[in-house]
């Protein structure tokens, strides 16, 4: 499988193939190029991109899927006619044994409070939540990703000196800021799902549910703690009620996020190719029926330091 997969973000970008190149121009003027045969999707996150036809016709004969975005969210899925290995990956995915399917979501989950426990440590390193968070993050229990969660989020509200928090979806305050962020690490998981040819309704944990993305769920989940720092930073530097509004400077310093480089098993990455990382780990893993070549990211491989 071609290894590339083309992020186009520029606010306007013009996009066709010559002679086997897919060319990109911007709006500035700037051209880019690359093979196409050393490329996998290509991912559209411009506001205003012009596709020319040929492009269409020479990704479908090199096997190239097109993903279309509006506000960073997948919303068109464009495949060749055949595409004969992502056939043999779903079908991977769909029989996955038991067990490796079990032992993937426990890497995930190790992987997610091991970041929580790294995160706790920078925002409130005294206190006693922090200190059992790095203990539970470390053992093997059943109910380990929600006794983790508990004890984070007691950690994150003593850094930020807020009382009687609750985390929840429909619960205000913090959770919209929280909630936004979460929307837009959703939006990168899917882009790098799709890239890879994985379907993201067949998760490993999540609940399949009418138009939703389990294996997206899960995936981001090693994930998630980079948003709950970007956002503790966020309002840790606005004391005042008015930080707890999804405002436009808001929405643009949470998106931030994502473009963090950090060191991952020796390469200088940002946080959206560490992503695509864990993804190819993973299909990799369904590929060859062993979790042993999942890789999710976590501070025991990186030499992140929760960047600034």
């Amino acid at each position: 499988m071609s290894y590339h997969i083309v992020s186009i973000d520029s606010p306007q970008a013009d996009l066709t193939c010559r002679d086997g190149q897919l060319v990109s121009t911007d709006d500035k003027g700037t051209k880019r190029q690359l093979p196409l045969e050393d490329v996998a999707a290509i991912v559209v996150t411009s506001f205003s991109a012009r596709i020319h036809s040929h492009l269409f016709l020479e990704a479908a004969k090199h096997g190239v899927s097109l993903i279309i975005c509006e506000r960073f969210q997948p919303v068109s899925l464009l495949l060749p006619a055949c595409r004969s290995a992502d056939t043999l990956l779903t079908r991977r995915h769909l029989t996955l044994d038991e067990k490796v399917r079990r032992r993937l979501w426990e890497k995930t989950i190790d992987a997610k409070c091991l970041n929580q426990a790294a995160v706790a440590g920078l925002v409130a390193p005294k206190s006693d939540a922090t200190r059992e968070l790095a203990r539970a993050a470390q053992a093997r229990t059943a109910r380990k990703e929600g006794g983790c969660a508990k004890l984070f989020w007691d950690a994150l509200t003593v850094g930020l000196r807020i009382e009687g928090f609750a985390r929840g979806r429909k619960l205000g305050g913090l959770n919209d800021l929280l909630n936004y962020g979460y929307a837009v690490l959703l939006s990168t998981v899917l882009q790098k799902l799709y890239g890879f040819g994985l379907d993201p309704t067949v998760g490993i944990s999540h609940a399949i549910r009418e138009r939703s993305a389990p294996l997206a769920y899960d995936l981001m989940e090693p994930f998630r703690p980079c948003v709950d720092w970007r956002v503790y930073q966020w309002v840790k530097d606005r004391p005042h009620e008015e930080a707890f509004v999804v405002s436009g400077e808001f929405r643009r310093w949470v998106t931030g996020f994502a473009v963090q480089r950090v060191d991952y098993l020796g390469l200088d990455l940002d946080i959206r190719g560490v992503i695509e990382g864990d993804v190819r780990s993973f299909r990799q893993a369904v590929l060859n029926g062993s979790a042993r070549h999942y890789r999710p990211w976590m501070w025991k491989n990186s030499k992140w330091a929760g960047w600034s």
